[in-house]
Order: C-alpha cells, then structure tokens, then sequence
C-alpha cells in the first residue's frame, strides 16, 4: 500500500487525511496530541511535535512515504520540506524556507525581484520609532514568523509603535517583527498549485477583517468581486511573486490588495494552502477543482488534475466572534438550512474574547 506522512493532525489537516485515506493512502500522522481531531482518522499516528524534524526524518525513513505533506500551516511546511527533501521527494527546498515563511525576507526577496512592496524594515525588541521618520503613517506592525492574525497592529503616528513591536516580538520564534506601510483597498488571495515550477491558478478569495487594529478574518467568499481584467493583473503579479520565492512544489496562498486606484500590492504569500477552510474547502465548493487532492498528488511527484472549465458556485465561510453571530446562524437554520454545508465545533469559552484567528469561536460554511 502507498504511505503518505502527513504533518499536524488539527480540524484543517484531518480533511487532508480523510481525502488520502479515500485515495487508498496509508497514512501516517505526526502531530501533538492535544488537539489532534485527525489522531482517531489516521492510520498510524506519532505524538510527536510538528517543528521537530529530526526525529520525523528518522521515523519516516523507516516508512519509506511516496510524499510527504500537510495543508495551511507554515510552521508545519517546514518540516515537511526538511523530511521529503531528505528523503528525496518533490518539495519546496529547504534553500528557500526562510523567504517563503518570513515576512522580512519575504518582502526582501519580492522587492528585489521587481514585486512592488510597501516600505518595510525589521524590528527587534530595541527598536526605536525614530527609524520611521521617513515612513506614510499608518503603518502595520507584525511577527516575522507567525500567522492568524498574532498580534497584527495598525498604527496611526509613531506613538504605540515601540509597544507594539515588542507585543509582536513576544510571539515571533525569532523575536523579530516588521514594520511597513499601510495598504489601502479591499482584501483578497489567490488560491494556487505548482507542479515543477508550473503554477496552476485555481480560485480568488475575498476576505473580510475586523479592520483596524488587529485585522482578524471574519469570512471568506468565493469567486471574489473583481473583474475579469483585475483579476488577470493579479494574477500575474501573484505568479511573479511565486517564482521570486521560488514556490515550485506545493499549494500557493497569496494575499494582496487592490487599492481605490486599481494598483495591486502583495501582502504576503504562503508556500502552502489557506487556512480558514479556503483550501481545504471553498476552492472544491466553488470551482469543482479538488485542492486537497493536488496537495497530496504533488507530493508524490504526480501532475494536478486542474479543471480546463472550473465552477463559479458562490460559496461563503463565516466565524462566530459573538452571540449576535450564532444568531444569525440559528436564523440561516430556520430560513435557509439548505445552504449550510458544515457547522464547526464552538469553542463557547472564547465568546467575545477573539484576540486572534485561534480563539475565534467557531465557523459555518454556507454553499
């Protein structure tokens, strides 16, 4: 039988082992326990942290995986480029982790490729407002290595600058945050898979935030609202972005805004699918192509079946922050339960308490 090693075991990658196990995979699932939904799916799970890669290689050297993968996490993407390049299967090499899961260097390595960027600097816990005389307040201040919205924070003038780059700091694993100019306009990402340095479009989010300070997700929509020539600008300039971080093997998540005059700047790019259930979920719902699939498909050195005519179905995912949320849910429930396609579990301790994407309440997906 074929073994996929998939790395984490949380509510997103338990999609991604249920989808192997139906395309006849073995799986084998390395994750820590506390929180692993996908442990009880898995056919052989390793309670074993995700960031210790070490040990995975030398359990996985053993199994002998024809691909090694895992879906919208970037943590977990590092370690699942360090055990398949080890063991000689398609990945994202590892040359490249920094650019591809590092903000700073992110932005530095689009910049120098031509990507058009914010103005930026690196932050450390010394940091001094003062190096942003030349900078156009507001400006976004955020960990260099973290996502789900962790301590993201909007500022208006240089005041709170240096609390929030330490706030910011305190949760990065290099204690390091960036700096950048805001970019006005209205939120979106593209959904993408490379196959050999090939990348394949698949779908465009909407995205929409709580807005200022902390810019925490409260829904996705798919097919988004630009137009058909908007989105071909994207495209290009997301496609651009993906070769100057040197994405060759893996799903494509990049975020970008098109500002009041049309302009399109990347926010940042993960060398992996979105989180939120986008990947795992809405792409499938709205185009009929299936994401999930290609991730493993990829892994295991096999081209990506991407639908020639995909779908435009309207899909929706929104998440609970208040009781006014799961109201709205209840009413959906009466009028139109139709449409609902997954509930989540709530997570009714987090009730009006959302500081980040992780202690959101829960989500409803509506097709």
């Amino acid at each position: 039988m074929k073994k996929l090693v998939i790395i984490g075991a949380n509510d997103f990658q338990n999609r991604l082992i249920l989808e192997a196990k139906s395309l006849g995979y073995e799986t084998h699932v390395f994750a820590w326990e506390n929180g692993a939904v996908g442990k009880e799916n898995a056919d052989y799970f390793y309670p074993i942290s995700i960031v210790e890669k070490e040990q995975i290689l030398d359990i996985c050297r053993g199994i002998q995986p024809c691909g090694v993968c895992s879906i919208a996490s970037d943590l977990a993407s590092i370690t699942v480029n360090y055990v398949a390049e080890h063991l000689g299967l398609p990945c994202n090499k590892t040359a490249y982790t920094d650019i591809q899961t590092n903000k700073y260097k992110m932005r530095a390595a689009m910049q120098q490729a031509g990507v058009a960027c914010p103005k930026f600097v690196l932050a450390d816990e010394s940091f001094s407002a003062e190096a942003l005389r030349d900078f156009r307040f507001p400006v976004i201040v955020k960990p260099t290595d973290r996502s789900g919205s962790r301590k993201v924070m909007k500022l208006e003038s240089p005041q709170g600058v240096e609390e929030a780059v330490k706030e910011a700091c305190s949760v990065s694993f290099e204690n390091k945050a960036i700096v950048e100019e805001y970019l006005e306009g209205n939120e979106y990402s593209m959904e993408t898979i490379s196959f050999d340095g090939v990348h394949h479009y698949l779908a465009t989010t909407k995205k929409f935030t709580t807005g200022a300070p902390h810019f925490i997700e409260t829904g996705h929509m798919q097919p988004s609202d630009l137009t058909d020539e908007e989105n071909e600008r994207a495209k290009a300039i997301v496609l651009k972005a993906l070769d100057a971080l040197h994405v060759e093997n893996s799903a494509g998540h990049s975020e970008f805004k098109v500002a009041p005059d049309g302009s399109i700047n990347i926010i940042e790019i993960g060398a992996r699918m979105g989180g939120d259930c986008i990947g795992s979920d809405l792409v499938y719902l709205s185009t009929g192509n299936d994401f999930v699939r290609m991730v493993i498909d990829v892994a295991c050195g096999n081209p990506p079946a991407v639908l020639e005519t995909p779908g435009q179905d309207k899909v929706e995912i929104h998440f609970i922050f208040t009781q006014d949320d799961l109201d709205r849910l209840e009413q959906i429930k009466r009028e139109t339960p139709e449409r609902i396609y997954r509930i989540s579990g709530l997570e009714m301790e987090n009730m009006g308490n959302t500081i980040d994407s992780s202690s959101r309440v829960g989500y409803y997906i509506l097709k």
